[in-house]
């Protein structure tokens, strides 16, 4: 060994000295960077009261799922009860016409009086209570006058499908439930395709987002994702709430990406990047068609449990009524009522499967914007309105979004893994949301 191999040797292990010596304050960073406390500091920008008022909107709103349940059931007995629906039924049948044009008039009537019935339900739940805590910007006036729209748009879309639907039941009464699935998975993708283009701009003006940092950052995430940018637009969900968010929806020509003026005018450029990031997710996960399989095999669930109980609750008493079966439009408080309690029994279950992609779409987000501290803000801003820190069973049950904790905790822990030399930041409280 000669006296150049030792200062070889000597001048390598010094290297290696210096640079653990320069990488060493960056490992001390990461090490004590706490997840744990690191989400704390986020819970902590709502105020005790702010977040009393969240929880108390939550829970609430599980017992007004029970309760509107309930109320349906009942408003779907008094109009079997008072036999209008037969009577529509058998006149129209007196004059000779076609079976799914009664149907389809019958499906009308029963949309009409189940909405109207509903009304005094819809207006405490869906306006007093919304303003009570603060969520709601609207008028009375303006807020039924969009009540009044989508009344027009139900009873359209309403009596259409129960049409349809009787259709299958009668054309295959053994195996309709199965068939019955299939119709609804396809009715869920065509109302998926239009709805962007058709439906959300009766209820709002949606005009191009201006060129801008913004408009630049959300081209670029589109671009890196295979994301069409053709229409990049933002909508003024100002007039019924203060509530941010974002979508990309629509299939092939329609796909959209949406942006509320809330979420352009009331977050920061990282806060708006990660949750649009998030939205991507859904559209390049395809969760739009993992959601419509989700729906075809619940209804398929539903649909199975209903032609065997149906039958039985026709025969306990509604045929006094004139109701003789399953397939007579006359039948559709009986389905319908039905189908409300199932769709709650099934709740966790459909929780569970939107919970599922909403965390992946999280996940996609955090990857797409690289802003932890935009997410999480983001999040907490939504946890205004959505209990921050529920019971592990409580959210696996009742959540269909990751709980406001949840998601810090994994943004944090994303920084952790990705940011180099991560640090806390203590983010300012946020301003306390008054009710009405």
């Amino acid at each position: 060994m000669t006296l150049g191999d030792d200062m070889a040797r000597a001048n390598f292990w010094v290297a290696i000295a210096v640079g653990c010596a320069a990488l060493a304050p960056t490992w001390a960073r990461a090490a004590a960077f706490d997840v744990n406390h690191a989400t704390a500091l986020y819970l902590a920008v709502l105020s005790p009261a702010a977040r009393a008022r969240s929880d108390a909107y939550f829970d609430g709103g599980l017992w007004l799922d029970a309760a509107s349940t309930l109320i349906t059931v009942l408003l779907c007995w008094v109009i079997l009860r008072v036999g209008l629906l037969v009577s529509l039924r058998d006149a129209m049948r007196r004059r000779g016409w076609r079976p799914w044009v009664v149907m389809l008039a019958v499906a009308a009537l029963f949309v009409l009086l189940l909405s109207l019935l509903q009304l005094p339900w819809s207006i405490y739940v869906d306006f007093l209570r919304e303003r009570r805590f603060g969520l709601m910007n609207q008028t009375f006036g303006g807020w039924l006058g969009q009540q009044a729209i989508a009344l027009a748009l139900t009873l359209v879309a309403g009596s259409l499908v129960l049409t349809v639907i009787n259709a299958v039941i009668r054309a295959f009464p053994r195996h309709w439930w199965l068939i019955g699935a299939g119709v609804v998975g396809v009715l869920a993708a065509f109302f998926s395709l239009i709805t962007p283009v058709f439906i959300m701009p009766l209820f709002n003006t949606y005009t191009d987002l201006a060129p801008g940092p913004l408009r630049t950052r959300i081209v670029a995430m589109a671009d890196a994702n295979h994301i069409p940018t053709n229409h990049i637009v933002v909508f003024d969900a100002s007039r019924q709430s203060d509530r941010i968010s974002a979508n990309v929806s629509g299939v092939g020509p329609t796909v959209q990406i949406s942006l509320t003026d809330n979420l352009v005018n009331r977050t920061s450029l990282p806060e708006a990047a990660a949750v649009v990031g998030h939205e991507m997710g859904h559209y390049v996960l395809g969760h739009v068609w993992t959601g419509i399989a989700v729906i075809t095999l619940l209804s398929a669930a539903q649909f199975w449990l209903l032609a065997r109980w149906a039958p039985g609750v026709l025969a306990a008493g509604a045929w006094r009524r004139g109701v003789r079966g399953i397939d007579d439009p006359a039948a559709l408080p009986v389905l319908v009522g039905l189908m409300s309690a199932l769709t709650l029994l099934f709740l966790p279950l459909s929780n569970t499967s939107t919970r599922y992609t909403e965390s992946a779409a999280d996940a996609f987000g955090l990857n797409a914007a690289r802003e932890p501290d935009g997410f999480a803000l983001a999040a907490m801003k939504l946890s205004t309105y959505r209990k921050i820190a529920p019971p592990w069973w409580e959210e696996a049950l009742f959540y269909d979004h990751p709980s406001g904790h949840t998601r810090v905790y994994r943004a944090m822990q994303w920084k952790k893994d990705h940011v180099p030399g991560a640090i806390e930041v203590v983010p300012a409280p946020l301003p306390d949301v008054k009710g009405r």
